[in-house]
């Protein structure tokens, strides 16, 4: 793999990681605390609005997350980063787990009817998100700094 390769992979890496940290804090900051403001009336509907748009935010940066993460584990920029290669996938897989088996299911039943049990749930839970997503933004700076300092930034 070439060095050009090697570097856009690493950067389109650290980029959709960071594109998700942020959308991840803004939704469990921001975003889900409100959802009870609504009222139950038009919730429903602002609930399928919000899962169609936010797929459309958040899917390009997660695939891209998830594919490049996966070249980093299976070539790391150097070998001293294998190890943190493989635990930011883990961190990737954690993610996608959580978001099928957890928040996905959340959305699914508040897509029905407003409850305020499932609503809990759902920013209880993303807190797995979050605190992912920020561990693998730091884990991508830190493998980043790392290959900078190295002066190699290809893969293998």
């Amino acid at each position: 793999m070439s060095d050009d390769l090697a570097h856009v992979i690493l950067l389109a890496n650290v980029a959709a990681t960071f594109v998700m940290v942020g959308l991840i804090w803004f939704v469990q900051v921001v975003h889900y605390p409100q959802f009870d403001l609504l009222g139950e009336e038009r919730f429903v509907v602002y609930e399928a609005a919000h899962v169609r748009a936010t797929g459309r935010v958040v899917g390009l940066p997660m695939l891209v997350e998830l594919i490049t993460a996966g070249l980093l584990a299976w070539r790391p920029p150097i070998a001293e980063l294998g190890l943190a290669c493989r635990v930011g996938i883990g961190l990737v897989a954690g993610i996608w787990v959580s978001t099928a088996m957890l928040q996905v299911p959340c959305h699914d039943s508040l897509g029905r009817c407003f409850d305020p049990v499932v609503h809990r749930r759902l920013v209880r839970t993303n807190w797995i998100r979050t605190v992912a997503w920020s561990l693998r933004g730091a884990l991508m700076l830190y493998v980043l700094e790392r290959v900078l300092a190295a002066g190699r930034p290809s893969l293998g």
